[in-house]
């Protein structure tokens, strides 16, 4: 990977923890891979071209693993964020995998892809550090579940300006505070809250697995279609409430509540599914399963 040009303001840039890993490490085959994602049989069907939209989108749940599991998933996601029109500032939000660093951190840096450099969106960066919102970019270093957006992002926009922010703690109070943080912070701009998340992992390699005679594609189905169900009704404070009472391993409920909070406030009116599918349902494998969810918010 080449190093990044030269910023035209002073700031450090986030070098990448899992290129080569969650997805291709250059950028011819890092394109090949996303436009495979798009026309996969899970997919969209096409690769998307932006369009000059009604920008109407508020909000994106998007999962986060490796793009030959999720890929085609994601690919719906932002198939529609093309076809709206591309945001002037994006704010995406992540589980904190690894639990480093502050349980909400923003990282105020620039992020490098195989596809070029990704800027940080230092006008709203700097008006949602403070209250339960840290700036740590310590938090940020092997996190993957924000950096797999970008790729995407780029592969539509060559200048994509955002915000990162992982989250270690996702319960319902922090969570709503930083979804009023955002709605204050991007309240009359141009912009899209994108929501990271995975949703049930189950098999032995997670420590759940399904009742006896379920297959791990079926149960996963069966515990996302609830938590789907809540961001379906706009319902951040429900969807809390469905993964703590039925146990979905949703690593992003957080996210998606902090998101759907802000878009709310932000005027979005309804949620669609665009796509579900697990990593059974791609890969075959009947061990083990990842759900995946492609939501948008208007």
């Amino acid at each position: 990977m080449d190093p990044p040009s030269p910023a035209s303001r002073d700031t450090i840039v986030r070098y990448p923890a899992v290129a080569g890993a969650f997805y291709a490490g250059n950028k011819a085959d890092l394109v090949r891979q996303i436009e495979a994602s798009y026309t996969h049989a899970f997919g969209p069907g096409s690769v998307p071209v932006v369009q000059k939209g009604p920008r109407r989108i508020r909000g994106l749940v998007v999962p986060h693993a490796g793009y030959v599991y999720s890929g085609p998933v994601a690919a719906h996601a932002y198939a529609a964020l093309a076809e709206d029109g591309f945001p002037a500032h994006l704010v995406i939000l992540g589980p904190n995998h690894y639990g480093a660093g502050s349980p909400v951190a923003l990282c105020p840096e620039d992020h490098l892809t195989p596809l070029g450099t990704a800027t940080y969106d230092e006008a709203i960066g700097s008006k949602l550090v403070g209250g339960v919102v840290a700036s740590d970019p310590e938090a940020h270093r092997e996190e993957h579940s924000l950096e797999v957006q970008l790729p995407f992002l780029q592969h539509l926009s060559p200048r994509v300006t955002f915000v990162p922010i992982a989250l270690a703690f996702q319960e319902w109070d922090v969570a709503r505070e930083v979804g009023d943080a955002l709605a204050k912070a991007l309240k009359g701009q141009d912009a899209v809250v994108i929501a990271s998340s995975d949703f049930t992992h189950v098999g032995p390699n997670y420590g759940q697995m399904p009742p006896r005679g379920m297959g791990v594609a079926a149960f996963a189905q069966r515990q996302d279609a609830m938590a789907l169900e809540q961001i379906r009704r706009m319902d951040p404070r429900g969807l809390q409430d469905v993964v703590h009472e039925h146990d979905i391993t949703m690593c992003g409920y957080g996210a998606a509540t902090a998101m759907l909070v802000a878009a709310k406030k932000l005027g979005a009116s309804e949620a669609q599914v665009l796509k579900y599918a697990s990593s059974a349902d791609i890969t075959g494998d009947t061990r083990l399963a990842v759900g995946y969810g492609a939501v948008v918010v208007r």
